[in-house]
């Protein structure tokens, strides 16, 4: 798996993660959806993904967008 693949995996199981918590406990759990959105949206102006700076760090494989 790319980096670019693993980042995507994770953030979306964050955001099903966070409304399910939303909805379920708190619906406090959804700044932490907003959160997610946001990174992802300032990553794909900037490419800056602390995530994929992680993985990077571990020797995984780098594809086109990281």
């Amino acid at each position: 798996m790319t980096i670019e693949r693993i980042v995507f995996a994770v953030a979306g199981a964050f955001i099903v993660i966070s409304v399910l918590l939303a909805v379920y406990v708190n619906l406090n759990w959804l700044w932490f959806t907003g959160f997610v959105g946001a990174n992802l949206f300032q990553s794909a102006f900037t490419g800056f993904c602390p995530l994929a700076l992680i993985l990077k760090k571990l020797g995984k494989q780098s594809g086109a967008a990281f």
